[in-house]
């Protein structure tokens, strides 16, 4: 690929949990001005969230699937590989067109697939220009389907991904404030047990497909260890008892 300056952009966009209408006015803004919607797909060639929210907005012509290797966690020359893949590809997009959007679920800046393209293209196209549109995230969308409040005055909010291990999140419940956790579907039969060893599973809620057909939101005192959808989210509340504001 010519080291050349380049003068283009290349834009992560969040695009929420799945509900189309929480896509933000920017958003849609930024999928629609730009040359070409990337949206990544995994090499099963199913359509994923992100490419259902952004049909939305554009029309399927100006959207290109490019593969990533979005549920790869134990082979890291496969996962490095198709990262490369995907890196080149967009660099390739990004050498033909002004602008490319890349759409993510949730926020780009929150565990998302853009943060690793965005080095790749940093490495393979000098001078390109990254920007980032903040999205809605699953926590958020959790939390005002469900009523549970996040955060209180002085409470911490601590975000776990479950695929760190279940031990992770059982340190977070065992401290202060509110604890999240994401893609705990597999593992549900351990953060049930991590819930009750800490005594902190009377409040909690799940929830999967946010805003879509499917739509799940339960207590989490009813998790019995079977599967659910990988990309569930978990939300234990902080242990609040001081009242009106007593955590200010």
């Amino acid at each position: 690929m010519p080291d050349v300056m380049s003068s283009s952009r290349l834009i992560g966009v969040g695009v929420g949990p799945g509900d189309p209408e929480l896509v933000t006015v920017k958003g849609v803004n930024a999928l629609r001005a730009a040359d070409v919607v990337v949206v990544p797909v995994m090499d099963t060639g199913e359509r994923g969230r992100a490419e259902a929210t952004v049909l939305h907005y554009v029309p399927e012509e100006k959207v290109l699937r490019v593969v990533f290797a979005l549920n790869e966690r134990t082979d890291r020359a496969r996962r490095e590989a198709a990262w490369d893949a995907a890196g080149t590809r967009v660099a390739e997009l990004l050498e033909a067109h002004d602008t490319v959007a890349f759409a993510t679920i949730g926020d780009p800046n929150v565990y998302s697939t853009f943060t690793y393209l965005a080095q790749t293209i940093g490495e393979l196209v000098p001078g390109v220009v990254v920007e980032t549109v903040p999205g809605i995230t699953a926590m958020q969308d959790l939390a005002a389907r469900s009523g549970a409040v996040l955060t209180e005055g002085t409470e911490p909010l601590t975000l776990v991904p479950v695929t760190a291990g279940a031990a992770v999140l059982k340190d977070a419940l065992n401290g202060p404030g509110t604890v999240v956790a994401y893609k705990f579907g597999r593992q549900a039969g351990e953060v049930a047990e991590a819930l009750r060893e800490t005594g902190r599973i009377e409040d909690a809620v799940w929830g999967s497909a946010l805003g879509l057909d499917g739509e799940s939101i339960q207590a989490a005192d009813g998790l019995d260890g079977t599967p659910l959808p990988y990309l569930s989210t978990l939300i234990a509340p902080a242990r609040r008892d001081g009242g009106r504001g007593g955590k200010l």
